[in-house]
């Protein structure tokens, strides 16, 4: 099972992938994780992707290729795996699809998450970490006990700079410009399937897992 998610930041894709994480035993290949886990580390790769990170901005090609073309070689790639958030335009689209042609890799499908803008600033902007134990709560939706205080360790809880509001809606823009056209390339290929992502998370999840079953067989 070799999957792209794609939607904007906030559509939900990194919940629906650690639940097919689960299911099917794959990976989640997140370069979003990767790279915050430069930045945090310091990393040569970590410094010279942060700049961009913190605008909002896409870190360039040859980064995220670098790192994603290792990672899919790694062991636990072997049964298949899922991009959560790669590819991020046309180009690393292609890119991609040269570098699983060498490796003599397939891919089974793109599911596309559909969320409105709205939705997902309220989403996004309303997120809230905490700093200690990294629970992640959203003062609309789920909001912790106390203001600011962690329900789980009593940490600190904070907001990630490109989770601010001006900045979620300059990801946004990006996202328009530069990632929506996967949608086109993607069901040209005849690999993209759309699933409305403004529904409750498990309802989402069923309608995946329903559409991969029938892939499969």
């Amino acid at each position: 099972m070799r999957l792209i998610l794609l939607g904007g930041p906030g559509a939900g894709k990194g919940t629906q992938a650690k639940k097919l994480v689960e299911k099917y035993n794959i990976p989640q290949i997140s370069t979003g994780d990767i790279l915050r886990g430069a930045v945090k580390n310091n990393t040569e790769l970590g410094q010279k992707a942060k700049s961009f990170m913190d605008a909002g901005e896409l870190v360039p090609d040859d980064v995220i290729i670098g790192i994603v073309k290792d990672r899919i070689q790694e062991n636990d790639c072997e049964k298949g795996f899922i991009f959560d958030g790669f590819p991020r335009t046309t180009a690393q689209a292609e890119e991609l699809d040269t570098m699983l042609t060498e490796l003599n890799i397939k891919l089974d499908s793109a599911i596309n998450f559909k969320v409105s803008d709205e939705v997902i600033v309220a989403r996004m902007s309303g997120r809230r970490t905490c700093a200690q134990c990294q629970a992640v709560f959203n003062i609309k939706f789920n909001p912790p006990k106390q203001e600011g205080v962690c329900d789980k360790c009593s940490g600190e809880l904070t907001q990630r700079d490109d989770e601010k509001e001006d900045v979620v809606r300059n990801r946004l823009k990006v996202y328009e410009d530069q990632t929506a056209p996967l949608i086109d390339f993607y069901n040209n290929k005849g690999l993209l399937k759309d699933i409305n992502g403004e529904q409750e998370i498990n309802t989402i999840f069923e309608e995946v897992t329903n559409m991969l079953d029938n892939l499969s067989n």
